[in-house]
């Protein structure tokens, strides 16, 4: 039986509702958006842009607030996007980062006969995305899901190299926390910067039986549009196999991150 036009209003009522709200919600996230870089705008500024009563938009920041998709400056009162944007944002980049690397990861494998990874950051630790092996399939680990304190891997420094001085200290504030392998060449927040150093200088990370014994192992960076570090490529190799190439590989996994960059929109200017 067909509802009555006062029933069917009702409904009509009740299911756009949600839908009203949720524009209103998207229009304020992609206004805030839109002024990434500036301190943050305020209840007033946002209502006069979007057209919007004061009121209406405070209670929707308060809601936005309690989901962690907007936060508020305790001092200037600013609404900015807050974490979960960023959290969700970061998700998507890796799921299409994953999708992405397969074919470059399988052309490292076809020419080097190694094993590949890729890493992204997760704080101050290295977690393993995707993992691809050759026939032989030597694998120290089973990597993927597995995380492990920055300054370690070649994989980990390579994606905190372009930090800031005092934000590499501070990975090394507590040394005695890291779990260093048989010959670690990073110690002290000093031997750190040193490091990521010379991987601004030659483009790529390795690293020789730091981690684990008789294993060594090279990592470039993939950038993303805005020329950001997202993720690391990595080989990892018995020193008998690879110690002898390990330059030769650095240079091939930076070629390789630096066209898989390419797909994210970074445009490598030559000096």
């Amino acid at each position: 039986m067909d509802a009555t036009p006062v029933a069917a209003a009702a409904t009509t009522s009740r299911s756009s509702a949600p839908s009203a709200g949720l524009r209103r919600d998207m229009e304020i996230l992609e206004l805030l958006a839109t002024a990434q870089g500036a301190p943050g705008l305020g209840v007033s500024r946002i209502a006069e842009s979007l057209g919007r009563e004061k009121s209406q938009m405070s209670r929707a920041l308060r809601a936005l607030e309690a989901e962690g998709m907007v936060e508020r400056d305790p001092d200037t009162l600013e609404y900015r996007l807050g974490w979960r944007v960023y959290a969700l944002a970061a998700r998507t980049v890796e799921a299409h980062l994953v999708r992405a690397a397969v074919p470059y990861l399988r052309r490292l494998v076809a020419v080097l006969n190694e094993t590949t990874h890729l890493c992204v950051l997760r704080g101050s630790a290295v977690l393993t995305l995707l993992s691809v092996s050759p026939s032989h399939a030597f694998r120290a680990l089973g990597w993927e899901g597995v995380s492990v304190p920055a300054p370690l891997t070649s994989a980990g420094r390579v994606l905190v190299s372009d930090w800031p001085p005092e934000a590499l200290r501070s990975l090394l504030a507590e040394p005695a926390d890291l779990h260093p392998g048989p010959r670690p060449r990073v110690h002290t927040a000093d031997d750190l910067l040193r490091e990521v150093a010379g991987i601004r200088k030659r483009g790529y990370a390795a690293v020789d039986e730091e981690f684990e014994d008789g294993v060594v192992g090279v990592s470039a960076p993939v950038r993303d549009f805005r020329g950001q570090i997202v993720a690391a490529i990595n080989v990892s190799a018995p020193k008998g196999r690879l110690g002898k190439r390990l330059d030769e590989a650095g240079r091939l996994t930076l070629s390789v991150a630096r066209e898989l960059a390419a797909e994210f929109g970074h445009v490598r200017l030559m000096a």
